[in-house]
């Protein structure tokens, strides 16, 4: 059987800087000193983003997954999930006709809007959908104010 394979160049980008590291240079630091090489995802799961007078609502779809399996952090105004959705064991009572459904590894980064807080973020998992709730805080404007020439 004849399979056929989707090509993609980050793929062939990322095997070129594992041989980088291989001959001795430096891998790339990220924000919180975790160590990442040039990170691809196998897939991207599909994202809702919604506001409402409390907050945004970032709602993901990531079914047949564990929320132990997902992560989610904020760091620097930038709010990232990130997680992997396994492949079914191989049965070989099953043949496979055809397979759509993605699985591996996946991040979405998204970078927060002023009036969210970063410190009230919460999370639930429920039904193979993420919901990321960010509650917002009202933001300070500046009053103008008129300065008299002299």
């Amino acid at each position: 059987m004849n399979n056929l394979i989707t090509w993609n160049p980050l793929r062939e980008m990322e095997a070129q800087n594992r041989f980088n590291r291989f001959l001795g240079e430096f891998p790339n630091r990220m924000g919180s000193g975790e160590i990442h090489s040039l990170a691809v995802a196998d897939w991207s799961p599909e994202v809702d983003i919604s506001e409402d007078e409390h907050g945004y609502l970032l709602k993901a779809d990531l079914p047949e997954m564990k929320k132990d399996d997902v992560r989610i952090t904020v760091e620097d105004g930038i709010l990232n999930v990130s997680g992997e959705r396994k492949t079914e064991k191989e049965d070989q009572k099953r043949k496979f006709h055809r397979i759509e459904r993605s699985c591996g590894t996946f991040r979405r980064s998204f970078t927060l809007p002023e009036d969210a807080d970063s410190t009230k973020v919460t999370a639930e998992f429920r039904d193979g959908v993420l919901k990321v709730h960010l509650p917002t805080t009202p933001i300070a404007r500046s009053k103008a104010i008129e300065i008299k020439v002299k």
